[in-house]
C-alpha cells in the first residue's frame, strides 16, 4: 500500500486526477491524505468534494481555511459571499451530503505507524503534541454539534492573538482556528502574525515563520501542512510544506510518506486564478 499526502487543491479537479494518474494511484490498495483547502477559487470545487468523500476510507481530508469558509457560507455567515467558484456547491442537489460530510472532518490527523501529524496551517510555539491534538479536538466537538451555526457566525477575526489556556468560549475556538487553518508568522513570544502572507523573508522585523520558533513544542514531531502558496514544497525543522501553488499555476505535490526519506512527486499547473487579485 503506498500513502501520500496532497497538497492544497482548492478546484483544481483536473489537475489532480492528472495527478493521480501520473503516480497510478489505486484507491483499492493506496490512501491519499488531503492537507485540507479542497475548495473554493478553482473552477472545480463541486467535483473534488464529490472525487474525495467517494473515496470513503482510502481518503484521510483535515479542514482548511477555505473549507471552513464554505461551511460558514452554507451556515448563513455572509462576509464573505463573493465566492463565485462555490457557487455550484451551493447549488448541488447533493449539497448536504457534503457539507456534512466535509464538517465531520479532523482539524488533526495523526497517525503513530507512520509518525506524522497532518494539519493544514501551523502550530503556535506553546502548545506541545498533546495541547494541539486535544485543541483540535475541542473544535471538532463544536463543528459536529448543534453549535456549529453559532461558530460559524462568529469565526471571523484575528483576536485574539496569543495563546492563554485560560481562554474560553468564542475566543479559545477562534484562536485554536486560526493557528490550525490560517497561521504562518508568528513573532518572538509566539503571538500570531496573521497579517503576513508572502514567502519567508518578506515578513517584518522580529516575525519568523511557526515551524522555525526557537521554543516550538513540537519540534520532535514530524509534520505535514498546506496553506502557504508562497513557501511551496519544503521540508526542515522536521515539516513538510506540500502546498505548492497549483491554483496559481505552480505545482501540486504528492509527497509519499510511507517511505523513507518521504519522496515528493510533482505535477505541473497551468494556474487558474492571478493571485494579484487577491493581494
Amino acid at each position: 500500500m503506498a500513502v501520500y499526502a496532497v497538497g492544497d487543491i482548492q478546484g483544481c479537479y483536473d489537475e489532480l486526477r492528472r495527478a493521480l494518474d501520473a503516480i497510478r494511484f489505486d484507491p483499492v490498495s493506496d490512501c491519499l491524505w488531503f492537507v485540507g483547502d479542497l475548495v473554493n477559487r478553482g473552477p472545480k470545487s463541486l467535483e473534488v468534494l464529490r472525487f474525495v468523500r467517494g473515496l470513503g476510507a482510502a481518503a484521510v481530508c483535515v479542514l482548511g481555511n477555505h473549507d471552513l469558509h464554505l461551511l460558514a457560507l452554507a451556515a448563513g455567515n455572509t462576509r464573505h459571499q463573493n465566492e463565485p467558484s462555490l457557487t455550484a456547491v451551493m447549488a448541488a442537489p447533493d449539497r448536504e451530503e457534503l457539507l456534512d460530510w466535509l464538517r465531520l472532518r479532523p482539524l488533526i490527523h495523526r497517525d503513530p505507524d507512520l509518525d506524522f501529524l497532518m494539519l493544514h496551517a501551523g502550530l503556535p510555539p506553546q502548545w506541545d503534541p498533546a495541547t494541539a491534538i486535544g485543541c483540535a479536538q475541542e473544535l471538532e466537538q463544536v463543528l459536529r454539534s448543534t453549535d456549529s451555526q453559532t461558530f460559524f457566525m462568529h469565526m471571523y477575526g484575528d483576536r485574539p492573538d496569543l495563546w492563554d489556556p485560560a481562554l474560553t468560549g468564542m475566543e479559545r475556538l477562534r484562536f485554536i482556528t486560526n493557528c490550525l487553518t490560517r497561521l504562518r508568522f508568528c513573532d518572538r513570544d509566539g503571538r500570531l502574525e496573521l497579517k503576513e502572507k508572502g514567502p519567508p523573508g518578506s515578513q517584518a522585523a522580529g516575525r519568523l515563520p511557526w515551524f522555525e520558533h526557537p521554543q516550538r513544542a513540537t519540534q520532535d514531531m514530524r509534520i505535514l501542512f498546506g496553506h502557504w502558496s508562497t513557501l511551496g514544497f519544503r521540508t526542515a525543522h522536521n515539516v513538510w510544506a506540500l502546498d505548492s501553488g497549483c491554483l496559481w499555476g505552480g505545482a501540486l505535490t504528492l509527497l509519499r510518506i510511507d517511505q523513507t526519506p518521504p519522496h515528493p512527486y510533482t505535477m505541473p499547473c497551468a494556474g487558474q486564478q492571478d493571485p494579484r487579485h487577491f493581494v
